[in-house]
């Protein structure tokens, strides 16, 4: 096929928006309120958009702990404004949107909830690639009647795909069983910004002619190859990547739509997406971009890490790991932490890093160097030993193991069946915790998945207490406003 024949052979990219979760998430730690998303709901609405990733990740959080702001009131104003374009959520499988895994009563009580409220498009990922635990989450959509888009988190051992663990066969086999599962589509989670153009389009390539579903990309700028590694996996057939508007992308986000949109405009890939409408919805960005500069990374002249080419750390994995070093007075021990990293990874079994494994690997390799190696043992790293998070892509060291499961309540013994298999129901004991302030299913599902911090929320929200000032704007006429904005989007006055 000559070029002027593949220009006129249509095959439109489709564009995942990122920007109302993971951009802000990524950029300013989370920390975009609703207010300012609400101007231009509607306007994303038409633009075209595959799906708008608007909740889910660190989102559920934040907004309870931070913003004093209902995630559920987030996710029912977002619905009404957004008529035309499908709403997509991260969720960590067994994790749903916490940090730890939650009984099947939970899981499947959370997934309708979010369906009923307006989700569509459920990504669904395991920090251990651990197909088990998706099982309980998959099911709850599928019997939601939502969409299935399961997860491969990218990782490597190497500098680039291949070597005995992570190769396009380890990928290939966990992407068959998602299928096999149910899966509705298949993304592919870079979340340390490491696949490179060529492995990119060599992964992209051979998933497209292992699966029937649609394949998405997704990966984090961390590097500065994420752009090259998006045109790569073009190239290769990707069904759909994701971008972010200009003001929140690059850094440790995801590449920008616009340019982008350049590339592909004479191609058999052109988006059909409008640049100038584009530019206006970037421009409100920049707008209100003042009031969230406090949470930007300025500690570095560079916009990307190459340092990430080396460590394979994730952005977020990293600040964690500079804040204990601060808290210790050690930050000048920060190269001893990174040397000690993928040692301690190897010993847990070559975990993909991303949440929760990144914190557990993190927080030990911290402790490793500042106390002496094990000397002390996190209660997550006792939990992942017993096998509470899932079977890890390698054996654990034994030793290892050993020494972290001595008098381990649960059992000297680690578990091999299905993690959630031994965690009893919680459901109805969350009810009764919380049922003398509301016995809203919401708000039980808040206490559910952060018992501390969520019971903290609902105490702000049916004025028990009195939010800190850090958690609430900085004005009482900031205060009306939000207040005013999330009255009418409910009651449907803004569409």
């Amino acid at each position: 096929m000559d070029k002027k024949e593949e220009k006129t052979k249509k095959n439109p990219l489709k564009i995942t928006d990122t920007t109302f979760r993971d951009a802000h998430q990524s950029l300013l730690a989370t920390r975009f309120r609703i207010e300012d998303m609400l101007p231009i709901a509607e306007e994303m609405d038409s633009m075209g958009f595959h799906s708008l990733e608007v909740w889910g990740g660190a989102t559920f959080d934040v907004t309870t702990r931070f913003l004093n702001e209902d995630p559920w009131d987030r996710l029912r104003i977002l619905k009404k404004m957004i008529v035309r374009t499908p709403l997509q959520m991260l969720l960590r499988g067994q994790n749903l949107v916490g940090y730890r895994n939650y009984p099947d009563d939970v899981v499947k009580a959370f997934v309708f909830q979010a369906a009923e409220e307006g989700m569509d498009i459920f990504r669904i990922f395991d920090a251990l690639n651990d197909e088990r635990n998706l099982e309980s989450s998959f099911k709850a959509v599928k019997e939601a009647g939502k969409h299935i888009q399961s997860t491969l988190c990218y990782t490597l051992t190497e500098r680039q795909l291949g070597g005995p663990i992570f190769n396009i066969d380890y990928f290939i086999k966990k992407a068959r069983i998602m299928e096999d599962m149910g899966a509705d589509s298949l993304c592919v989670k870079d979340m340390a910004g490491i696949a490179s153009p060529y492995d990119a389009y060599d992964l992209i390539k051979a998933l497209k002619e292992n699966l029937k579903i649609p394949i998405q990309f997704h990966a984090h700028y961390t590097s500065g190859m994420a752009s090259m590694s998006y045109l790569k996996a073009i190239e290769a057939g990707v069904d759909i990547v994701d971008t972010s508007l200009a003001p929140l992308a690059l850094r440790s986000s995801q590449p920008a739509i616009e340019p982008l949109l350049i590339t592909l405009q004479n191609t058999s890939r052109n988006t059909g997406l409008d640049l100038n409408k584009l530019l206006r919805l970037g421009h409100h960005i920049e707008s209100i971009a003042p009031k969230y500069r406090s949470y930007l990374n300025t500690t570095k002249i560079s916009t990307i890490d190459t340092g990430v080419l080396l460590h394979q750390v994730p952005g977020g994995m990293i600040s964690n790991m500079v804040n204990q070093l601060k808290e210790a007075n050690a930050l000048d021990r920060l190269n001893e932490v990174y040397a000690e990293l993928p040692k301690v990874r190897k010993e847990l079994g070559y975990p993909p890093l991303v949440t929760p494994t990144s914190q557990i690997v993190g927080v030990q390799a911290v402790l490793n160097v500042l106390m002496g190696r094990y000397k002390m043992i996190t209660s997550q790293v006792k939990d992942y030993c017993y096998g509470l998070y899932g079977r890890p892509p390698q054996p654990i060291d034994p030793e290892l193991q050993k020494k972290a499961l001595k008098n381990y309540p649960r059992g000297e013994e680690p578990i091999t069946c299905r993690p959630a298999d031994v965690l009893e129901p919680e459901m109805e004991k969350n009810r009764e915790a919380v049922k003398s302030i509301s016995e809203n299913i919401e708000d039980v599902l808040i206490y559910s998945l952060y018992p501390k911090t969520g019971m903290q929320f609902l105490r702000w929200k049916y004025g028990l207490e009195e939010p800190p000032e850090h958690v609430r704007p900085k004005t009482l006429e900031e205060v009306k406003k939000e207040k005013e904005l999330v009255r009418k989007a409910l009651a449907g006055e803004l569409v």
